[in-house]
């Protein structure tokens, strides 16, 4: 089923809206969690330190690095990721980012901006 010339013209911008918002949660969480933390120096080195680091970086650069891919493919006029495949797989996307970030990140934001990535994904959905 393809979705882009099924909704009144509300898809592709709830598309273009969810991956975009994705970005930018990438984009902060590298921001707020990484490099503002060590600009100011939050932790001492160690390993905590360490992982903390990496676990923030890598949640934050597959954020980036999907939603960068996911919108040059919409803007290139390929429709894989307005349809039910592409819909699923950034629902799976966003499933194993909430599970990361109720593992190993110790605050709710993340799980928060990944929540609301799901919750537009499926209103693409419901747009169809």
């Amino acid at each position: 089923m393809h979705f882009f010339y099924n909704s009144k013209g509300l898809h592709r911008p709830l598309l273009f809206g969810a991956y975009s918002w994705l970005l930018l949660s990438g984009l902060l969480q590298i921001g707020i969690d990484v490099v503002s933390q060590h600009l100011r120096g939050k932790r001492a080195p160690g390993p905590a330190t360490t992982l903390y680091y990496g676990m923030n970086s890598a949640y934050g650069v597959s954020q980036i690095l999907f939603s960068v891919l996911a919108l040059f493919a919409i803007r290139q006029g390929m429709t894989a990721m307005g349809q039910w495949s592409g819909v699923l797989l950034g629902l799976l996307a966003a499933s194993t980012w909430l599970v990361l970030a109720i593992l190993f990140l110790q605050y709710p934001q993340p799980r928060m901006t990944v929540a609301l990535f799901a919750a537009l994904l499926v209103a693409v959905a419901f747009t169809s």
